[in-house]
C-alpha cells in the first residue's frame, strides 16, 4: 500500500497536533450547547472518531451517508442520501464532520437538508480543503489542513474503497487510478 503512495502531505504526528488544536476551538465554543455531531460516511469516520475523543462537553454522534461520485474519482455534482441520521436535529445546534472538501456539492446538499430539518445552527469542521476543485460556494468553518489538487488518500480518505487505513495523508500515484 505504502508503495502507491507519491508524496506524504501531512503525517499522523501533523494530524495529531491540528486534531487537538481544532477540538480545543470547538469545545471553547460548543461546552455548554449539547450539539449534535454528524460524520459524513465512511471518508470522515477516521477523523471524527479521533475529534470526537478530544471534545470535552456533551454531544450526541450521529451519521450519514451521501454519495455524488460514480466511478470513484469524478464527481457527478448530483448528491444522493444513501443512509440518513438517526437522531432529531431540530433545535440542535450541529457540527458536520468531513473528510474533504473538493467540489462542494455534498456539503452544500447536507447544510440545506439539516436546515430544512430545523437544525439551531451547522457549522462545518473538515479535516482537508481542496478550493481548486470546488464548484459551490461552500467554506467550512474549522478546517484542518489544505491541500494541492491531488488524489489524496489515507487517514479516512479512499480510492476504491482503499487506503483509509493510512495513518497519515499522502497523494496517490497517478499510475495507480490511471490505468
Amino acid at each position: 500500500m505504502n508503495n502507491d503512495i507519491q508524496t506524504i502531505v501531512y503525517s499522523q504526528d501533523d494530524i495529531n497536533q491540528r486534531l487537538n488544536q481544532l477540538a480545543n476551538t470547538i469545545t471553547e465554543k460548543y461546552r455548554d450547547q449539547f450539539p449534535v455531531i454528524v460524520s459524513v460516511m465512511t471518508g470522515a469516520m477516521v477523523f471524527a472518531t479521533d475529534m470526537i475523543k478530544r471534545m470535552n462537553f456533551k454531544l450526541n454522534v450521529d451519521y450519514v451517508d451521501v454519495s455524488s461520485y460514480e466511478n470513484g474519482d469524478q464527481s457527478t455534482g448530483q448528491v444522493k442520501l444513501v443512509q440518513d441520521l438517526s437522531h432529531s436535529i431540530k433545535g440542535r445546534p450541529v457540527i458536520i464532520m468531513e473528510d474533504i472538501i473538493d467540489t462542494g456539492y455534498t456539503l452544500q446538499y447536507l447544510t440545506n437538508l439539516l436546515a430544512d430539518r430545523g437544525a439551531k445552527s451547522i457549522e462545518i469542521c473538515a479535516l482537508l480543503d481542496k478550493p481548486a476543485r470546488r464548484q459551490v460556494n461552500v467554506e467550512a468553518d474549522y478546517v484542518g489542513f489544505t491541500v494541492p489538487d491531488e488524489f489524496i488518500v489515507g487517514y479516512g480518505l479512499d480510492y476504491d474503497g482503499l487506503y483509509r487505513n493510512l495513518p497519515f495523508v499522502g497523494i496517490l500515484k497517478r499510475s495507480v487510478y490511471e490505468n
